[in-house]
Order: structure tokens, then sequence, then C-alpha cells
């Protein structure tokens, strides 16, 4: 069921956000796919040519081929991120899974009530880019 206060969208694919949901998130690092990939499949997306599933799947695909960076192939940023998800679950969110892979990282939490994925997100991204 469509409810405009729970779906969000930041000019893509659209996402759910009620507070106490589960939630699967992938966050890359920046130069792991170039913007002009993304701007082609977005378009492509637009004009039909693909569905959301299509266009996430290869978002998945490229990033598990671990082009740009791989920053998080270092033991110590790897660790930096994993404090940071564990020291915020049970506090924003439950964390149920995570992997850490060499230039992307893959979440599975549930939300809490009161706390916004987008303000999760920002909360660990902040933290570990500092």
């Amino acid at each position: 069921m469509y409810d405009p206060r729970v779906w969000q969208s930041r000019g893509y694919i659209p996402h759910i956000d009620p507070g106490g949901c589960t939630q699967f998130i992938t966050f890359r690092l920046a130069g792991s796919m170039p913007q002009a990939v993304l701007d082609q499949w977005r378009a492509e997306l637009e004009k039909g040519e693909i569905t959301d599933a299509g266009f996430r799947k290869r978002i998945e695909i490229y990033l598990d081929q671990n082009y740009g960076e791989r920053w998080l192939s270092d033991a110590r940023i790897a660790g930096l991120v994993q404090d940071t998800l564990l020291n915020l679950d049970g506090k924003r969110y439950r964390l149920i899974a995570w992997v850490i892979m060499p230039n992307h990282v893959h979440i599975l939490i549930e939300t809490l009530e009161g706390n916004p994925l987008s303000e999760i997100m920002q909360s660990i991204k902040s933290y570990t880019a500092h």
C-alpha cells in the first residue's frame, strides 16, 4: 500500500521508511562506480528499458567487481566501519548482518522507532568519513 508518509525518493529508486522496518542497505565509496555509468542506467530506467530491480542488480554486480578505490580492504579502515556499525546497534537500529567489501558495504538492519533511515545513514557515513 502506498503511503506518502513512509515512501521516499531522492529522484530515483523509492524506498520505505516507516520505522521498525527491516532494511537491506548498500553504500559505496566515492569513485567505486563512474557517474556516467549510473547516469546511463538511470536514463534507461526512466525510459522503461530496465526495471527498478534490474537497475539495482546492475549496481550490485558492478560494485562486486571492486572497481575504483578499495579503501575498505585495509583492515584498519574496515574495522572502523565495523566498529561504527556495532556502536550504533541497539541505539538507532538492530544490526542483523553486515558485509564489508573492498569498495562498498552491505548492512541488514531493523530501524528503531524515531530513527529515520536518512539519519541513520548520515550518522554512519559522517563518522566513518571523518
